[in-house]
């Protein structure tokens, strides 16, 4: 059984399962198929193409922006469950990187206290 961890976040994508900090996340089969997908791939930027082939099974066809709305509402999630950590950072021409870093809105904000 395949486990991913990265800090808190725990994906179990055989079992259709990710946790925050022993929390489930409410994702959507393509979230989670996408989550995994990136994780698989850790600290390597992923092309949009290749992240849609892998999650939607077929070839990105024209302006499609399917990966990006997922990639949004990942992101959305992520931050709720565990703000003072970024996962999916953009590579703007290239695609998506999955690297769990420091969250810097979350740091400045402590700062300021």
């Amino acid at each position: 059984m395949e486990v991913l961890l990265a800090g808190e976040l725990e994906i179990r994508p055989s079992e259709h399962l990710a946790r925050a900090r022993g929390r489930t996340l409410s994702l959507s089969v393509r979230e989670l198929e996408l989550l995994a997908a990136l994780a698989r791939r850790e600290g390597r930027i992923v092309a949009r193409e290749e992240l849609y082939e892998t999650v939607w099974g077929a070839p990105l066809r024209g302006q499609d922006r399917s990966v990006d709305v997922y990639v949004h509402k990942l992101r959305t999630k992520l931050a709720t469950a565990l703000p003072e950590w970024g996962f999916i950072h953009t590579h703007f021409g290239f695609g998506y990187r999955f690297q769990p870093e420091p969250s810097h809105s979350f740091h400045r904000s402590e700062t300021r206290r």
